[in-house]
This record gives structure tokens, C-alpha cells and sequence, in this order.
């Protein structure tokens, strides 16, 4: 075969090292080092995902199967099958660079892919952030290409804009074109693995896993922003991974390969771990860097989503397997910018059933374009436009792997203590650590406990290294009433939310908050 996808064979470039593949881009004037070694690029207009943009093929086997909607726009075969057809002219005679790579450390539940990518910087973000699979047959599960340079004529060629994805599930075939950013990349092969994956039992989860040296494993769900890389990456614990995993009833298995934090503000003290990780091997997407090539990770003029990758075996004490037993505990994580949820709760069964389903957070500056200040957001599953079946088969799973687990549930808010997003402060995250640890040791199991009647919640009277005031949002705040204004608000948004579930346990609806 001369061609694969209509590549000229001779103009692909297959399986390079690491070190060739940044060679590459340094050529190409895709990326420069920064100082300490890692890969710099630029994603241009796009510093964030578009998921305006994104597009699942309805045939035969996505139409009834596929929840769809604003986080599943459907899109005619005939619409796919024109715009495949423009991107494999558009690639056939340019530089490509071919990625092997293997998605799932389970063997028995993973999937083989190639990624075609057209930016050698893309290239590496693949290569780093997929496990490796190098020395297998050009035969894969499914193929990405990323061809930013292509941009669609919109609504002519029967999309929003210049830039699309789209998954075929029938072809196994996603198409990238007209955005630099990589967690395009990323995110559409794990929307794959969450779509296929419950047909087997399996839950697939938007959370990071670690585990301590006796096996316990942890779950931590979160969205962008609320603190789930920099949480789980704990030196006194082995990372599992950082983003994406399957709960499979032999235990939790990481998708990738690697890591892809938020460097806003990252701290050489408080997140050693990323920030060591970020070194030759590495790549930095948007951040800025002094005269001298220094990464400031303060500098969020550019964008706040400023982003770092690194294979986890740059984490020092990363689980090499990729794999951990049945978790014992899982936290919910959020960032209230309403500043009224406690920092930590104890849920029940039908209660982490309600939050997971509500995902409530607050979307923070730059994750997504057009995102400047804090919004107030609920991504059921806490990664919802990712999790294209109906939410409630991601819930269901949930609750039958809580139960024949006995697995304690606790929601943490990581975000405003004290009142409102500019007018509170964030909760250190040096407490957020502490009560983080005491509920993976165990010790909140005979904890003291007071029932939150605004949000139905049991939170924690005292826990040993934190301030009991903290544990009580009502007292931080200048104005007891105001609080209560807030808090109310912010329960009748759970509640409204909610009511687009249809036929819900109503043992699950009772766990939110009371009307």
C-alpha cells in the first residue's frame, strides 16, 4: 500500500521517537523549546475546545443509541461523507505524521488507534498522551486525522463553522480540521471509549484515579478547573491517571497514557509533581515565556486555559500498570462560585446517584471559547458533552458499582468560601488537601455530622487540620442572610435543573435539595 488515507506514503512520517517528533516541529516552526526543554506551540484562535463544533455521523447504529442534542449534534452521512472526501484531498500530497497508539491499559476493553496529524506538535501531544503501541500493524480500532490547516466553508459545507470534528462510529473514522488545539484530539477518543464501553458494563468515567501502596483506589470527578489533575497528583499516592478511566468489575483501568493539565498559576511547591513534569518530552500549548524562554504560568493573557502534557511516567510515583482495584472512595469535585456549598459532604448512595447526574460546577475562564468569566454550569457526569449515550445508563452504572463496592461517595467544593466569585476567596488548597486525605483514610466514617437543610447534605463538624468555621459556609460569610438568599438560589437551580430527567428514582430526586 503506497497510501494510507490517501497519504502519500512517502510524505508520512511513521512512529517517530519523541525526540525526532519535537525535531519536527522545531523545523517545521510548529513549536520552540522553552526553557525547560518542553515543546512550546501556539493553538491560535482556538485556546479551547468548540463544542459547537463537534458532530456525531447518525446511521444506523448511532441514530437510537446516541442521546442527542446541544452535546450530540447529529450530522447526515452524506454531509460526513463530502467533508472526509475534501480532508483526504486536502492531505494526500502533505507532510503527515503517523501515531501509533493504544487507548485503555485494560488490553481486554482498549482500543487500537492510528492518528494521522498534519502538525508535528499534535503529533507529540498524541504520542505522549495516548500509551504507546509503536511496534503493532497499521490495523487500528479506530483513526483520528487533525488537519488544522483545512478550514470549512460553515454552513456551505453543512457545518457552523471553519473548524469541525466528527465521529463516525460506522467508519470508526473522527476528522479534525480547523483548530490547532489538541484536546480536540484527546477528547474525541475518549467521547468513543464512553459511547462503546457501557455496552459491555463497563463505566466509563471523566475522573483522575490513585491508589495508596496497600491498593486503595480513589476516584476523583471534576471539570476543568476544579482541581482533579493537581488532587490526585499526590507524592504519599500512585497515580492511576489523571483524566479519563474505566470501572469494570475487575477494578479501574486509565485510558491514556499521559497528562494534560491546567498550568494557570501552577506553583513549583504546591503541584511539584506537574510542574517537574514539564520538561524536555513535554509540550506547553499557549503559555507565555519571558525573554529568556522561562514559562511564567502566571501569564494568562493569552489564555487562562493554558495547558501541559507529559507522558505519566514523568510522575514519580505513577502506577505503571494503568490500573488499580475497586475504588473505595470517590469525590465529586466543584467549584462553587456561588460560594455557599460546603467544602465537604458525605453522600449517600442516592444522593452521589443526584450529583453525578447534576455535575454541578462553575465553568471557569478559557476551558471553552467565548468563556471569560466564571459561569454557573451543570455537565451531568461531570463531563457531559463526552458521554453521548443517555445519562441516566452512566447513573444507573454508578449506583450498581457503588453498591456491590460499598463505596463512600464525598462532595468537595474546591472553589469561594466567605461569599460570591469576587467577593469570597478560594479555599486554600492546602485544606482542600486535608479534608482530601481524611476522607480517603477513613477517618470521616465516625465523623460528627450536621445536615445541611439548604442543600440536604451531610458535612463534617470537625475535621483534625481544619478550621471548623471553614466546614460552615454560613458563618464565613459578612451577611447570614444573604447567604441564605444565595444558598437558596443556588438549591433552586439544582432543582430546576433536575427536572429534565424523566423517570427518576424518586428515592434520587428526594437526595437533592428540598423544595
Amino acid at each position: 500500500m503506497d497510501r494510507l488515507y490517501g497519504v502519500n506514503r512517502d510524505k508520512l512520517h511513521e512512529n517517530l521517537s519523541v525526540s525526532e517528533l519535537i525535531n519536527e516541529a522545531v523545523r517545521r516552526g510548529d513549536g520552540m523549546l522553552a526553557a525547560n526543554g518542553a515543546l512550546l506551540m501556539d493553538s491560535g484562535r482556538y485556546t479551547g475546545r468548540s463544542p459547537k463544533d463537534r458532530f456525531i455521523v447518525c446511521d444506523e447504529i448511532t441514530k437510537d443509541t446516541v442521546s442527542w442534542g446541544d452535546n450530540a449534534k447529529p450530522l447526515e452521512p452524506s454531509v460526513y461523507a463530502a467533508l472526509k472526501e475534501k480532508v483526504l484531498d486536502h492531505i494526500a500530497d502533505r507532510e503527515m505524521y503517523w501515531v501509533k497508539a493504544r487507548v485503555g491499559a485494560d488490553a481486554n476493553h482498549g482500543l487500537r488507534i492510528n492518528v494521522l496529524a498534519e502538525n508535528a506538535g499534535q503529533a507529540l501531544f498524541a504520542s505522549q498522551i495516548f500509551i504507546k503501541d509503536r511496534e503493532r500493524d497499521e490495523e487500528a480500532d479506530f483513526t483520528v486525522i487533525a488537519v488544522p490547516s483545512f478550514k470549512a466553508e460553515g454552513e456551505e459545507d453543512g457545518v457552523r463553522s471553519e473548524a469541525f470534528i466528527v465521529i463516525n462510529m460506522k467508519e470508526k473514522l473522527i476528522l479534525i480540521a480547523g483548530s490547532y488545539y489538541s484536546g480536540e484530539i484527546k477528547k474525541s477518543v475518549f467521547t468513543v471509549m464512553n459511547y462503546l464501553l457501557p455496552e459491555k458494563g463497563i463505566l466509563p468515567m471523566h475522573c483522575s484515579a490513585n491508589m495508596d501502596n496497600a491498593g486503595h483506589t480513589a476516584l476523583f470527578f471534576g471539570l476543568s478547573g476544579t482541581g482533579k489533575t493537581t488532587l490526585s497528583a499526590d507524592a504519599s499516592r500512585k497515580l492511576i491517571g489523571d483524566d479519563e478511566h474505566g470501572w469494570s468489575n475487575d477494578g479501574v483501568f486509565n485510558f491514556e497514557g499521559g497528562c494534560y493539565a491546567k498550568t494557570i498559576n501552577l506553583h513549583p511547591e504546591k503541584e511539584k509533581e506537574i510542574f517537574e513534569a514539564l520538561r524536555f518530552g513535554s509540550l506547553l500549548e499557549n503559555v507565555m515565556v519571558d525573554d529568556d524562554g522561562v514559562p511564567d504560568y502566571y501569564d494568562g493573557s493569552r489564555t487562562e486555559n493554558t495547558r501541559g502534557t507529559y507522558p505519566i511516567e514523568y510522575i514519580p510515583n505513577h502506577e505503571p500498570t494503568g490500573k488499580g482495584g475497586q475504588p473505595q472512595t470517590v469525590i465529586f469535585l466543584t467549584a462553587d462560585a456561588f460560594g455557599a456549598l460546603p467544602p465537604i459532604s458525605r453522600l449517600s448512595k442516592e444522593a452521589a446517584m443526584y450529583h453525578f447526574m447534576s455535575g454541578y460546577t462553575s465553568k471557569l475562564a478559557g476551558t471553552e471559547r467565548g468563556i471569560t468569566d466564571p459561569e454557573t454550569t451543570f455537565s451531568a457526569l461531570f463531563g457531559e458533552p463526552f458521554m453521548i449515550r443517555p445519562i441516566e445508563e452512566y447513573a444507573q452504572l454508578l449506583g450498581r458499582k457503588m453498591e456491590e463496592n460499598e463505596t463512600e461517595v464525598y462532595l468537595v467544593n474546591t472553589g469561594w468560601i466567605g461569599g460570591r466569585y469576587g467577593v469570597g476567596d478560594r479555599i486554600p488548597l492546602v485544606l482542600t488537601r486535608r479534608m482530601v486525605t481524611a476522607a480517603l483514610r477513613g477517618e470521616l466514617k465516625e465523623a460528627e455530622y450536621r445536615h445541611d437543610p439548604i442543600f440536604n447534605l451531610e458535612v463534617p463538624v470537625s475535621i483534625d487540620g481544619v478550621p471548623d468555621a471553614l466546614l460552615h459556609p454560613k458563618i464565613q460569610w459578612e451577611d447570614a442572610k444573604e447567604y441564605e438568599k444565595t444558598a437558596k438560589e443556588l438549591a433552586a437551580e439544582f432543582r430546576e435543573n433536575f427536572k429534565r430527567f424523566e423517570n427518576v428514582d424518586p428515592a434520587i430526586v428526594k437526595a437533592g435539595p428540598p423544595a
